[in-house]
Parts: C-alpha cells; structure tokens; sequence
C-alpha cells in the first residue's frame, strides 16, 4: 500500500479549446457538457441494473447545475447537516445522510432533511432510533467489511483500526435491530474489480442477516464514467444482488459525477531561481487544491511537455510547504502566463480556504458545444472575513 498516489492522469477534452484569458485567476472553470456526458452515463447504469444513482455531495457540490443533475439521478447523499440541507433544498429526490458522529442539536433536523441516515455505529443507531422511526426516515448501519482494497493507506476505510463503519465481525442481532439497510464505502478512485472482490469477502457473513433488510448501499469511489470502468459487469452485478436477495442496491458516485469535466486556471506571478527555475503561481496547494498536500498528489497540467524547461509551482502563501509540483514546458515561462490543471470539479472545488487572507477562486461555468461561458460566483473580502471573529 503506497502513501503518495500517481499523478492524476486527467483529460484536456474540450478545454484545449478553451481561451484561459476569459477568466481571472485563479479560476475553476466547469463544463456542463462533460457533466451531462458523465451523467448520462449514471442514469444508463440506473435504468439497466435497477439501481438508486444518488450524487455525493462531498465531491461535487456546485448546485448551479443541481438542475442538470436531478435530470438524471435519483437524488444525494450527504455527509452531515449542511449537505443534506443543500440537498434537499437545490436538488430534490433522495437525500441518504451519513455521519460518522451526529450531535444531539442537529439530528432534527438532520431526519426532518433526509430520506435515509445512517448510523456508524450501534451505538449512534441506538440513540437515535426512535426518532428516526417516528420521522419515518428508513435507517442504515455503515459496517467496515474487513477486507482491504484500498490503495492508499490514509483514503483506505478498511485500513487497520477504521473509525469508518462497524466491523462485519462486530455484527450481531441487536446491532441490526431497528436496521432497514447497510452501508459500505470502501473505494477511492477504483474500478468494479475491487467491488467484487469486496462483495465475495463479505458476502457470506451478511447471507444471514440480509432477508431482513430492505437494501444495500455501496458507497462511492467508483470510477463509473471512466472509460475503463466495466460497465456492463457493474449492471450485471447490481442485477445478481437484487435477484438473489431481493434488495435495492444504491451506488453513492462522487467524482464520477465531474470527472475530466474541470480545470484551474492560474496566473505565474513570478520566477525565482534556487537550485533550480521557480514559479510563483497565484494557485496555492495549500487553500485550492489542499489533496496535492493530503493525499498527496501531482495534479496533471494541461499540454505538460515531455522536456525542455521544469519548473517547480507554488502558491503566494507564506506556508513553506505550500508546493504544487516539479511541470515542464516546451518554452520558458514569463510573467503573466496562464496555465490550467486537469480535473479540478471534484474535491478541489469543495476543500477550497482562505488561509493566509489568499483569495478564493472565482467558479465559472462553461458550455463547450456553444461557447457560452458564465460567471458563478466571484468572492471578495468579506468571504475570508466574515469567518473570523
């Protein structure tokens, strides 16, 4: 198991047609085609195994195209209170909320917003019950398979000691008292391999305890729109489960959602020299793409040449760590320049902060097949000091 993952690969698409001086930067800029190309996708993998598509909101949020997507998917799943908020109030259909610890003052409201919660421990679900059954909201228990495919140690939820889900060896009669469905996230970025790997493991230890309940729900992770994914193994799948035991299955998509569907435009600000070429960028890792640090991870830039002049990118903060990658060109950098890094809609979108006083990026969206091009939502001042004290 690796620590720091591959270079994300990511597709230009339409973008290299993209002029980069539309916009300012920093600047993510989405296009709503190859958002509905991914969807689609989704809704013919609903329509042909039977399953519930909901979207999550963790990965993808920018409920400007929360039309678009209630279009084609049955609803979202959310990861507390203000998502499944957003959900219910932008998105419409399902809301499936999971947490891995609900406070006291917000599971109201929590049950008035959601269709089904999701409890990570028999302890949660036993607390809160009763209250969710007077709601009339169906529960979930998220159990922890206890088989690992997770590729790196940190994203892995079945990693050794977990706060992720109950281990399927902890399941009891009690703990599944009151459960209408179980719960199992535990991909990152993954194809349907590994999901069948994990269903085989666990399977068998669920056989018992599966004609009680009402459905499964896998999670996210699942590279669905990507163009390796084993579609048709994944329908086929979905299918075998719910004639067999005769439950619903729900698919939690994330990035699948806008994968390739975004980019980051930024600006060089200036080119130093210390051992080797530098380049101030107005893209920091730190607070608009904090994955390359977390995770971490090299981000792809668009039209990266095989050789000639590396620099290594970094953002305007004062964080010493606040470094992007080592990215060749074909022709020296000068100031001003633009430039745009792949796949950008996802996670980077939603973990976006303002450390440091930077400044947010400004969220565009872009039509590829007419050009039409529409600013989102542009931030200021009083967006980095309204959350201080």
């Amino acid at each position: 198991m690796s620590d720091m993952m591959q270079t994300q690969a990511g597709d230009a698409g339409a973008f290299r047609t993209f002029d980069l001086s539309r916009v300012p930067t920093p600047c993510f800029v989405v296009d709503e085609v190859a958002i509905e190309r991914n969807l689609k996708i989704l809704r013919d993998i609903s329509d042909r195994s039977g399953a519930h598509v909901l979207s999550a909101l963790k990965a993808f949020s920018m409920f400007a195209l929360a039309p678009l997507v209630r279009q084609y998917l049955g609803g979202t799943c959310a990861s507390g209170i203000y998502e499944a908020r957003l959900g219910r109030e932008e998105y419409g259909g399902e809301v499936a909320t999971f947490c891995a610890g609900y406070k006291e003052q917000d599971i109201d409201e929590i049950l008035s917003l959601s269709d089904h919660i999701i409890f990570n421990s028999p302890a949660q679900k036993d607390r809160f019950l009763t209250r969710a059954q007077a709601a009339g909201v169906q529960v979930g228990l998220r159990i922890n398979p206890e088989h690992s495919e997770g590729e790196i140690a940190k994203y892995d939820p079945c990693a050794p000691c977990s706060r992720l889900g109950t281990p399927v060896s902890q399941l009891t009669p009690e703990a599944l008292t009151g459960v209408d469905g179980l719960h199992m996230h535990t991909l990152c970025e993954q194809g349907f391999e590994p999901l069948q790997r994990t269903w085989a493991a666990v399977e068998a230890k669920l056989a018992p305890n599966l004609p009680g309940l009402k459905w499964l729900n896998f999670g996210g992770g699942h590279h669905i729109t990507r163009a390796d994914y084993d579609r048709d193994a994944l329908v086929r799948f979905i299918q075998g489960i719910r004639e067999k035991h005769g439950l619903d299955v729900y698919l939690e998509p994330g990035e699948a959602v806008a994968l390739d569907a975004g980019i980051l435009v930024g600006e060089i600000l200036d080119l130093p020299s210390n051992g080797m070429d530098l380049a101030i960028t107005d893209i920091s890792a730190t607070c608009h793409m904090p994955d390359v640090i977390e995770a971490p991870y090299r981000p792809a830039l668009m039209d990266e040449a095989e050789s000639g002049h590396t620099y290594r990118l970094g953002g305007p903060s004062c964080l010493a760590g606040d470094v992007i990658g080592d990215y060749t060109w074909d022709q020296p950098l000068t100031i001003g320049q633009r430039f745009a890094f792949l796949d950008q809609a996802h996670y980077s979108m939603v973990k976006t902060n303002t450390f440091n006083g930077v400044p947010l990026p400004t969220i565009a969206l872009w039509n590829s097949d007419t050009d039409a091009l529409r600013i989102i939502r542009q931030f200021d001042y009083s967006d980095f000091k309204d959350r201080l004290s």
